[in-house]
């Protein structure tokens, strides 16, 4: 049974960086077992709050209090490297284990054999290297890349065995800082369900809207130096953010008509002596009238993507038996047949690999076919975005800088136009592109790859560094947008709202994918994609059975998986069930009156425990409340 009590306590913190103010005075409870959403602007401070919580660095004021030995989990900021196997380094992830084992080749003490044995049979240690694969694989690595060394992998790459290791070692309170950003939308929704499914505190930096409606329980959102704690998932948190705000606005307003009718009576009967008197007590009422803090969201710098000016006849890219790759004699992407209409939104998708950024740039002109046959429309303008083009841009010069060499002979005011355009005004539009954050100079790269109104945009992994608010501000964009645009996004969410097709890209070839997003979500955590092109094809080709059964097999392991959520909620049925029983025996032991003057002590000790049951109910109930809700939208994907 979970303990009730809280896991982490921020007591009256606060938190500077450089001189300036991040956190000022917050105090939150973040309950044990809770999935936490913690978000806010970038810059806001959430980082820095994570290596306060972690004992990196110290409080300016207040404390962090959480159980005795409870273990703090959290990536680390560099990425393993090394000779060692993947799957060593995430074993190692679990550091008794890894000490026990070593103390059990050379223990000859029969008592301390027997210890040993006990207390690993107790953390599951033999099954270790099974859980430990299974968290490779669901991100993305095949059973041969897991014996592989650490130091032939990329750092994106690396990065995700550090997640692996942190999410295997299963501390109690494990804080996790935008984990998607190296992750595929197939490892995206694996981690998702894994968070959901995690059976200690959680406490998650993202952006990822799907992430935080799906795989949290709460949200805690950083703002202006405040903490506020919020129930339900990020679309609840809005819709109570937005009535807090309508609610503050609306008190604000009835206050200044007050603070106007009591400075006009003061001002009107001041120096006559038969009103001074009521004069003075409403100038005391003015005083203690605080200014309630409305807080306005700051504006978020748009997004443009202008759009042709001519529209080209459909297709503007037409591909027949084309094979495309960096060998000729090795081909990533094999039997390409497609096209591309006029106002396409296609989303990629298929694991990390698979050539999904091969066929980008492809499309893009940047990249020639090998083989087959490749139709362009006349006079197709495309634009490509990519996250390792944010090292291409000049550090020294700045987004008016980067605009004035696409428009040199413009007048000042036409460049300064068209940097407020794409999000760059005033002071922003002369700031060094080295001192722009990574989400301002992806935004910066979207504005001048697209500059001269495309009629293909690409956009590969575009969101990684922009915050819910650019996010919604690019989801805009893409709509208002009159092109043709294919996506490669870890971010269900932005795929969902923008694209209207689906290509699979998997062992070696391209094909359109029937379904929808929660289709290809069961395939993937079913592991029904990996390695079956004929299964794809099938699913394709009208003849779905094996896609099916696909399916039917990911809908039961799902059940298998919902059992231990099932548990906690007939856990805390029970829970329910107790305090009930006991409330009403307090409240018939209360009822007789006779109790108050024969044993007033016992009165107070009734008292003070029905209000202990009383909390511990509502707590209950909450808990009961969200795990239902949680396994019902399991089972309705199911």
């Amino acid at each position: 049974m979970r303990s009730l009590s809280p896991m982490l306590v921020i007591d009256d913190v606060s938190l500077r960086l450089a001189g300036r103010l991040l956190i000022e005075r917050a105090t939150v409870q973040i309950p044990d077992g809770a999935r936490v959403g913690l978000v806010g602007r970038n810059g806001a401070g959430k980082s820095t709050l994570f290596r306060a919580i972690a004992g990196e660095i110290a409080a300016d004021h207040g404390s962090f209090v959480r159980p005795a030995r409870a273990a703090i989990g959290r990536l680390p900021q560099e990425a393993p490297s090394g000779p060692e196997r993947l799957i060593d380094i995430v074993l190692e992830g679990q550091p008794e284990r890894t000490a026990l084992l070593r103390e059990a080749e050379t223990a000859t003490d029969p008592h301390r054999i027997a210890e040993i044995q006990s207390r690993l049979a107790d953390i599951g240690a033999h099954a270790a290297p099974a859980r430990a694969a299974g968290i490779l694989a669901g991100l993305g690595f095949s059973h041969a890349d897991q014996q592989r060394p650490c130091a032939e992998f990329s750092g994106g790459w690396r990065m995700r065995v550090a997640l692996a290791a942190v999410l295997f070692a299963e501390p109690d309170l494990l804080l996790l800082d935008e984990p998607t950003n190296y992750l595929d939308l197939e490892g995206a929704l694996w981690l998702q369900d894994h968070i959901t499914r995690y059976p200690r505190t959680v406490i998650i930096i993202s952006h990822d809207r799907d992430l935080l409606d799906s795989a949290v329980d709460s949200i805690l959102h950083l703002e202006r130096a405040r903490l506020t704690f919020y129930r339900g998932n990020y679309t609840s948190f809005e819709r109570q953010r937005n009535e807090r705000l309508a609610l503050d606005q609306s008190l604000a307003r009835k206050q200044e008509a007050q603070r106007k009718h009591l400075a006009a009576f003061v001002e009107r009967f001041r120096a006559k002596a038969s009103k001074a008197r009521q004069a003075q007590s409403r100038l005391k009422l003015l005083a203690k009238l605080q200014p309630i803090d409305v807080r306005i969201a700051d504006e978020t710098p748009s997004i443009a993507i202008p759009s042709p000016e001519k529209p080209l006849s459909p297709p503007i890219i037409a591909l027949d038996d084309v094979a495309v790759g960096y060998e000729p004699s090795r081909p990533v992407l094999r039997r390409l047949t497609l096209r591309i209409d006029a106002d396409d939104r296609i989303a990629l998708l298929g694991a990390n690999g698979n050539g999904k950024s091969t066929l980008a740039k492809l499309l893009c002109g940047r990249l020639a076919p090998f083989s087959g046959r490749m139709t362009r429309a006349d006079k197709l303008k495309t634009a490509y975005f990519a996250q390792h083009q944010l090292d291409e841009l000049n550090p020294q010069a700045s987004a008016y800088d980067h605009l004035r060499r696409l428009m040199p002979d413009a007048p000042e005011a036409k460049v300064r136009a068209r940097a407020g355009a794409i999000g760059f005004s005033a002071v922003m539009a002369d700031t060094k592109a080295a001192n722009l954050s990574g989400g301002e100079k992806a935004r910066l790269l979207i504005g001048l790859a697209t500059f001269d109104g495309p009629h293909l945009v690409v956009l590969d992994e575009p969101t990684n560094h922009l915050d819910i608010d650019s996010r919604a501000a690019l989801i805009e964009a893409i709509n208002d947008y009159s092109g043709a645009v294919i996506l490669v996004s870890h971010d269900r969410f932005l795929l969902e709202a923008c694209v209207d097709r689906l290509w699979l890209v998997a062992n070696g070839e391209v094909n359109p994918f029937d379904g929808d997003l929660d289709d290809y979500r069961r395939l993937v955590l079913a592991g029904a994609l990996d390695g079956t092109p004929a299964e794809v094809r099938e699913r394709n080709g009208g003849e779905a059975r094996t896609s099916r059964a696909a399916l039917r097999r990911a809908a039961a392991e799902r059940r298998s998986e919902l059992a231990p959520l099932k548990r906690r909620i007939e856990e805390y049925d029970k829970i329910i069930s107790r305090l009930t029983k006991r409330l009403a025996e307090i409240d018939a032991a209360l009822a007789d009156q006779t109790l108050y003057d024969r044993d007033p002590a016992r009165v107070a000790k009734l008292g003070k425990e029905r209000a202990d049951a009383a909390r511990g109910l509502s707590e209950a109930e909450h808990q009961w409340l969200t795990l239902s809700e949680a396994y019902e939208s399991a089972i309705a994907t199911l």
